[in-house]
């Protein structure tokens, strides 16, 4: 059976990787080889996106007919023996049993998926790109924004329900190929899998700004404060500036987001992150102009060759006038 890596990811306690197939591994490196040891979790299967949060703590997934799923870290990689819910209560009489959904070993919130359409036809589930909206101590409190394969995006609130609280709907004219949470209050970066790359606005859905000269699909999103870069499939890796939606939803933003600047790569970039500095260096330059100052001001002056011929001949000419 093919599988290919759908993300990799280093924190302070390893590094995690996860396989479409369903393969979760943990590695954690010693001072030597001998030191490192490896954890394994299996998954369900088909799997275009795995996330994990910023505390490590939980991790996400979703894909082709899987569920948007939120899990236990430390639960997943611990020793596996079937459902891990607590069995739903025996039927009373004259009442229907509730159903619900058996939870793997580890799992701790599974979405539903969303009402039929319009004829009655049941939904596919495809969810393609997945983000932490923002961080919580608590594995069942996580609120989490899903892409689909059909240009829609879904925020969840696993505390409401297993259906999501917002679902919008042909946001993108193809799949959602990523989301990232901005680094402003209710902001929203995504890229399709065509060249659009969009910032909305989590109280209403509604685009913020489109960025513009991109002829790439864009692979990944690394927003910084009021900055955010971007790879993309056209080789080039651009910086972008961001202003945040506006402070009332639905009003105009007198600036937009617009390309900074563009680096052209020898390779397709698949993904960029922020180290999280803000240490931009600034006093740098200033110290190696004033240390190249004291350079230039110890220095001798020295005189080139055609100074030294002409100092020359005119000491000859003055010769041959006395004698």
């Amino acid at each position: 059976m093919s599988w290919c890596s759908i993300l990799s990811k280093a924190t302070d306690s390893g590094v995690y990787t996860c396989t479409s197939n369903g393969a979760l591994r943990l590695t954690k490196f010693g001072q030597d080889a001998s030191e490192s040891s490896t954890s394994l979790a299996t998954l369900p299967m088909r799997l275009c996106e795995w996330r994990l949060s910023e505390d490590g703590r939980v991790f996400s997934y979703g894909g082709n007919e899987v569920e948007l799923s939120v899990w236990d870290t430390e639960r997943a990689f611990s020793q596996q023996g079937g459902p891990d819910a607590a069995s739903p209560p025996p039927p009373t009489e004259g009442k229907k049993r509730k159903r619900t959904p058996e939870l793997l070993h580890g799992e701790v919130w599974r979405a539903k998926n969303v009402p039929n359409d319009h004829l009655g036809l049941r939904q596919p589930v495809y969810n393609t790109a997945l983000s932490f909206l923002q961080p919580s101590s608590s594995p069942a409190d996580q609120h989490i924004l899903a892409g689909t394969a059909h240009g829609a995006l879904r925020r969840y609130d696993t505390r409401a329900g297993r259906r999501p609280v917002a679902d919008w709907k042909a946001v993108a004219t193809s799949a959602i190929n990523t989301v990232e949470k901005g680094s402003h209050d209710n902001e929203v970066f995504f890229a399709d899998r065509v060249s659009r790359l969009t910032a909305i606005d989590l109280r209403n859905g509604k685009a913020i700004c489109t960025y513009k000269g991109i002829s790439g699909a864009v692979t990944s999103i690394a927003p910084a404060q009021s900055l955010m870069a971007s790879a993309s499939q056209d080789r080039f890796v651009r910086l972008h500036s961001t202003f945040g939606p506006p402070a009332q939803a639905g009003k105009n933003l007198d600036h937009k987001g617009e390309v900074l600047d563009k680096l052209y790569m020898k390779v397709i970039p698949t993904v960029i992150v922020w180290d999280g500095s803000t240490d931009a260096g600034e006093s740098a330059p200033d110290e190696e102009e004033e240390g190249a100052d004291d350079v230039w001001n110890t220095m001798d002056v020295a005189e080139s060759d055609s100074e030294e011929e002409g100092k020359s001949s005119r000491r000859t000419e003055k010769k041959t006038r006395t004698i």
